[in-house]
């Protein structure tokens, strides 16, 4: 199979896998808002974003680190079993540790105390992201097998929200069913692999752990930095404005998320593919970026173009006129899909296929201090219009950093003599 096909393979997979991580939730999405209302609605979204925190915690970066050394590694069986067992022996450490950490918090805290069994409950999104190898896929390039899985468990899980929830009561059941999607996914997925013969358990050594380790360390920093700039902003919200406020925003960030993670399938799908290409010509890997960047500059800008000129209608159809609070931040967040677009092609299909690693976390993380500043603020003056405008401003300051420093390091210029794994560049 030629590398097209099995690009746009790849990425079709993937695509479909978004659609069932996007569209099924915005199918259930005006159904749910009506029947649990603004408050218990912000409440299941305040701790899911709490709990993004542990999420973000148990991957430790693995999702890029772990596929870039899949995707290098995968012909070679011994380093392969050797970086599987490695990257699962620690991600299940770190998510015992979150949960401890988790119960700590809770019965210290009476705020969290009041709702432990939520927490508890949304918990379970932190499992299934640990278990699931979405990883192991994508440094294989075996996209199909992770939208078969996904797809047949959010399609249960969509089909369960119409069937068993009824009033604001059972907001515990909502919080249950949309946490288990990837962990229903889990048992199929090893299956595969493990049927497939394409990875051998081995056990892990320390060396091969602590390589690990200090592989995902900046995309850990990267990664947490980035879901503090964006999950933080929910979770700010809620302690600030309430959860009824939290209920609006939320809204307006699922429709603009449903856009702007249209990205996710493309990066997914190119991310390994260029780590690959890194290994023997930087001058491909400049040109194959050269000609995919137009592509994602006038899609995000039609993209910003539509949900602008149409937030009121969208939110109207999507939540109805009780929700029209939510108009005015889902006009701030249509700036996203422009913005981000740049932001992808310098930073997570540029800077790290090339290993610069340290200065991708290093804009990521001024990118987070800039939100600590302006978020309190913003959210006190303007509730969850504010929280929408931090995370505007705070996206454009890092799209901004990350052009200016893949310019100055000359990263997409031919010309440019610098490695392609980018020693010499930080």
């Amino acid at each position: 199979m030629s590398d097209r096909r099995r690009i746009l393979g790849n990425m079709a997979s993937l695509f479909t896998l978004q659609g069932a991580n996007y569209l099924l939730p915005l199918i259930t999405l005006p159904y749910l808002v009506r029947v649990l209302g603004p408050g218990k609605f912000g409440l299941i979204v305040f701790a899911q974003a709490f709990i993004q925190y542990f999420v973000v915690l148990a991957n430790y970066g693995f999702n890029l680190s772990a596929t870039r050394e899949v995707a290098v590694h995968r012909d070679d069986p011994q380093k392969l079993g050797e970086i599987v067992s490695s990257v699962v022996t620690i991600k299940v450490l770190l998510a015992f540790a979150g949960w401890v950490l988790l119960a700590a918090i809770v019965l210290a805290i009476s705020a969290f105390r009041k709702h432990w069994a939520l927490y508890l409950i949304v918990y379970l999104t932190v499992v299934g992201s640990t278990l699931f190898p979405t990883w192991l896929f994508l440094g294989l390039e075996r996209m199909r097998d992770i939208t078969w899985m996904n797809l047949g468990a959010r399609l249960i899980t969509t089909a369960a929200i119409f069937i068993f929830i009824h009033n604001p009561q059972d907001y515990l059941v909502v919080a249950a069913i949309q946490s288990v999607p990837v962990l229903l996914a889990t048992v199929p997925a090893w299956t595969v692999l493990i049927k497939a013969h394409v990875v051998t358990w081995r056990r892990p050594d320390r060396r091969a752990i602590w390589e690990q380790i200090h592989s995902g360390w900046h995309v850990f920093l990267s990664t947490a930095a980035i879901n503090i700039y964006t999950s933080s902003n929910t979770f700010a919200l809620g302690l600030i404005a309430g959860p009824e406020a939290v209920g609006y925003f939320s809204v307006a960030n699922k429709i603009a998320g449903a856009v702007t993670g249209l990205y996710q399938p493309v990066n997914q799908t190119l991310y390994p593919y260029i780590s690959k290409l890194t290994e023997n010509s930087q001058k491909a890997v400049i040109e194959f970026i050269k000609r995919i960047y137009p592509i994602f500059v006038f899609s995000g800008l039609a993209a910003t173009v539509v949900l602008l000129l149409s937030a009121n209608q969208i939110i109207t159809l999507i939540a109805g006129t009780g929700y029209a609070p939510a108009v005015p931040v889902l006009k701030w967040l249509s700036m996203l899909p422009f913005i981000l677009a740049f932001g992808h092609i310098y930073g997570s299909l540029t800077m790290l296929p090339m290993g610069m690693k340290k200065l991708f976390s290093r804009i990521v993380t001024i990118g987070m201090l800039v939100d600590l500043v302006l978020i309190y603020p913003l959210i006190s003056l303007y509730g969850a219009v504010g929280a929408a405008m931090s995370t505007v401003v705070v996206e454009v300051c890092v799209s901004v950093l990350m052009i200016i420093s893949a310019k100055h390091k000359k990263l997409l210029s031919l010309s440019d003599t610098a490695p392609a794994n980018g020693v010499g560049l930080l």
